[in-house]
């Protein structure tokens, strides 16, 4: 962490809506005129889609079934780290993207599957921004959470996470019922041991509570919408948050703990705007007061 250089972390799992909310934050930088370098949290996987088949493949005929994205060494994250300590020191950095369909093929001039060349930062951003899976990950030999300033947990209830999975990978994928189930089983344990541990670590979480039956996820026809939802948003120091301000500007929301407002499901955007916009700012000023 450093006051010159921040950095925002959007953490969270395969399905859980973290690009949305990441169109949230770019909507703030916009109206609050901050300029952030982006970083993918795809772009720091270890293999392109080729290889990683290949490796799985190799996993499983060793006997190892759970090997997936979500583990650590399916992805380069000591070298996520040093980009996060480099930019913290010097404001600079280098990210890449992991090139996912055709039109980003366009785009990046790289085969879907693939990652676009390595591509420098500009060097004159007020902050960093971050999106994906491993934000905020700790363990042995890494500690990525710690670099970070403002660290935002996307966490829907797992049905739900599995529902919202489901009908991307089959919509935008191609992707079978079944077989988004074996990938669900086979990320589980890394799920327990890698994704969940970070959402102890961040500032702020963001769970999004369906108020229908989601009993098996397996066969929802329908994503919950946001009108069938409730927001529970988790302050992990509440200290500084004007709650009062909060319930009065959020129609039907509530308390339900002294950290934690509940607001209806199609208020999130609201939510984030009324709470993220101040804490961008503090960063933003702490920084501008530095330089």
């Amino acid at each position: 962490m450093t006051a010159r250089h921040p950095i925002i972390a959007i953490t969270g799992s395969s399905g859980a809506g973290t690009t949305s909310v990441k169109r949230i934050f770019e909507q703030i930088f916009r109206r609050e005129e901050v300029k952030a370098d982006f970083i993918e949290g795809d772009a720091f996987h270890r293999y392109d889609r080729a290889a990683m088949k290949a490796r799985m493949a190799e996993e499983e005929a060793a006997g190892n079934h759970e090997f997936s994205h979500f583990s650590p060494d399916a992805n380069i994250l000591e070298t996520l780290q040093d980009i996060f300590a480099e930019y913290g020191r010097k404001g600079t950095g280098r990210t890449r993207h992991y090139v996912h369909d055709d039109a980003e093929a366009a785009i990046y001039g790289a085969p879907q599957g693939t990652f676009s060349a390595w591509q420098d930062f500009a060097g004159d951003s007020d902050l960093l921004f971050y999106e994906g899976l491993h934000g905020c990950v700790r363990t042995d030999t890494l500690d990525l959470a710690s670099h970070v300033d403002l660290k935002i947990g996307v966490v829907p209830v797992i049905n739900l996470e599995w529902i919202q999975k489901i009908h991307r990978d089959k919509a935008s994928r191609g992707y079978s019922t079944e077989a988004v189930m074996d990938v669900i089983l086979r990320r589980m344990p890394d799920y327990v041991r890698t994704i969940c541990p970070q959402f102890t670590l961040t500032n702020i979480n963001f769970q999004r509570v369906p108020i229908v039956d989601t009993s098996n996820p397996f066969i929802a026809r329908w994503i919950p919408t946001p009108d069938e939802s409730m927001l529970v948003i988790r302050f992990a120091n509440p200290r500084g948050i004007d709650f009062p301000y909060l319930l009065s500007m959020i129609h039907d929301s509530f308390m339900s703990r002294p950290n934690s407002i509940v607001v209806p499901g199609n208020k999130l955007d609201l939510a984030m705007q009324l709470i993220l916009t101040p804490l961008i700012l503090q960063l933003i000023e702490r920084r501008r007061r530095v330089l």
